[in-house]
């Protein structure tokens, strides 16, 4: 029955103990290509590209290409235990839904929390693109540099974003399509232009062949450079995770999700390192003209070298312009689906009281999140105002946080699928490599960066910002670290206020809390009327 008050319905909750809940969304909306679409599109490939392919050049040179497949790996292993745990618990909630089964309730709240504070503060550098991108894209370059029109621009273009995912999954679903074929289609093109060009003499003087020592990690400088590398990295590849977070929106939503994410990883995988290794070959290394580690131009790479390997004239001139283009969609197609996740985050978890109720509600007509929805949208417009208003530096350096808070959720994830498999694990092969070594490995990997990553970014020296504990010993830390780990500390001390405010998720154990209860269903057990769980060998 729809709320009198508000025209929605709230979604329906659990049909029993251990019943796989039913949250009112549209079923079957999605296929394995949509899904896959999602998927990609909310890595942003373009400007991901663009914004870190310097990042990652200047930290360790010639040896970009393997940093790409580093950063892949522990991608492609997260990948697959989201592929398991969603085989057997096909929940929007994910990372939060399996930890809070796996590890118990405030895990699992934090597992939520990572990904609700990861989306809102991609969100305000998304939309600060999608705004700068806009005016320049007309020729108004002066209102470009301008904060207060670029934020006003961004703000229009969270609210336009909002709107679509309010309005429906398809409607989201249907225009990433044409803008990410495109998308994918310049970049290939981009990619091969440049290794033809490096190879048959017309290129400049600083391209050279592609090298067996740029696959060399050993020729990386040190740990710490090879783990700012590996994070970079990280983040162009974050994002497959959206197209399992729409999992009940999708058809055979036991499969078509998890392959869809281990889809999207390779196809990244191949595409990135296609266009890095091309763009070095053409461009090489170096700091001046148009190297790509010349740091006037290590902000946006892509646009900078669109029009030296295509041209300035006749078609060539064309696509330089529309990698520009691409650029600019893909961080807004980013804003979209950055949004989609999260509102169904915040949906699951109210639905299974770690939340107010009123975040479970879902629209009669359009089937999507409402208060999920519009709160995400608001939250991201008051976090991006906000940090605008106060510092410049301050965005970029929450913007370098977000490593932290992926590593965080996706490594739990991993950890998560272990745990829950563990009595089966012995059963095969497969069942030992797919739910246990690969996600673990992978979540042992991500939990390594983590703790390096704090150890890198609390230098002082490390960012834009830096800040002085207000209380002893009153160290004097980098403010990426600050950002990051403020932000989980921030989601800890939200949880014992909600815990005391809202004591039933965490007393009640609405979402069983071990691998060995029997709402744990495992999906390659045969089949029976009262089978759940894991079967004892």
């Amino acid at each position: 029955m729809s709320d009198p008050t508000t025209g929605t319905a709230p979604a329906s909750g659990p049909t029993g103990p251990h019943a796989t809940t039913d949250k009112g969304l549209k079923g079957g909306a999605l296929g394995l290509f949509s899904s896959t679409v999602i998927g990609l599109a909310s890595t942003a490939p373009a400007y991901s590209l663009a914004a870190t392919l310097g990042v990652i050049v200047a930290g360790v040179g010639l040896q970009s290409p393997i940093i790409i497949v580093l950063g892949f790996v522990p991608m492609f292993l997260i990948a697959y235990g989201y592929k398991e745990l969603n085989q057997a618990d096909p929940d929007c909630g994910t990372t939060f839904t399996w930890a809070s089964r796996a590890f118990g309730p405030r895990t699992g709240w934090m597992g939520g929390w990572g990904i609700i504070a990861a989306d809102i503060i991609v969100m305000a550098n998304l939309a600060q693109i999608a705004g700068q991108y806009g005016f320049q894209l007309v020729g108004a370059d002066g209102v470009a540099r301008s904060t207060l029109w670029t934020t006003v621009a961004g703000v229009v273009w969270i609210a336009v974003m909002t709107l679509i995912c309010y309005i429906g999954i398809e409607i989201s679903a249907n225009s990433q399509k044409i803008l990410l074929t495109v998308e994918i289609i310049v970049l290939i093109l981009l990619g091969v232009a440049a290794l033809v060009k490096a190879y048959s003499g017309g290129a400049p003087a600083v391209s050279r062949h592609v090298s067996g020592s740029w696959f060399d990690p050993s020729s990386v400088g040190s740990v710490d450079v090879l783990t700012k590398g590996v994070l970079a990295a990280v983040f162009i590849y974050w994002g497959w995770d959206t197209a399992v977070s729409v999992n009940e929106e999708t058809a055979d939503r036991n499969r078509t999700p998890g392959r869809a994410a281990v889809l999207s990883t390779i196809l990244l995988l191949l595409m990135y390192l296609l266009v890095t290794t091309g763009a070095q070959a053409y461009a090489g290394v170096g700091t001046t003209g148009i190297g790509l580690g010349n740091p006037a131009t290590s902000d946006d790479v892509l646009s900078n070298l669109g029009s030296e390997i295509f041209g300035t004239t006749g078609f060539g001139w064309f696509l330089a312009k529309l990698l520009v283009f691409m650029v600019l969609t893909s961080a807004a197609a980013s804003t979209q689906t950055t949004i989609l996740p999260t509102a169904r985050t915040t949906l699951s978890m109210a639905v299974f009281k770690a939340l107010p109720r009123q975040f479970a509600r879902v629209h009669h007509r359009f089937l999507t999140p409402t208060w999920s929805t519009v709160g995400m949208g608001l939250a991201s417009v008051a976090f991006y105002v906000v940090m605008t208003r106060l510092s410049q530096n301050l965005l970029a350096d929450s913007i370098g946080s977000i490593g932290l808070m992926i590593a965080f959720y996706y490594g739990l994830t991993g950890f998560a699928c272990v745990w829950y498999y563990r009595k089966v694990l012995t059963r095969s092969a497969r069942d030992l490599w797919t739910k246990g070594v690969m996600p673990g490995l992978g979540g042992v990997l991500l939990l390594f960066f983590f703790i390096e990553a704090c150890v890198v970014y609390a230098e002082p020296d490390y960012g834009s910002t830096s800040w002085t504990l207000p209380f002893p010993p009153h160290w004097h830390l980098g403010g990426v670290f600050v950002i990051g780990a403020g932000a989980l500390i921030l989601g800890a001390v939200l949880m014992v206020v909600y815990r005391w405010i809202a004591p039933a998720f965490f007393l009640r154990h609405t979402i069983p809390v071990s691998a060995a209860d029997p709402a744990w269903r495992d999906p390659a057990a045969p089949p029976g009327p009262r089978h759940r769980g894991p079967r004892r060998r």
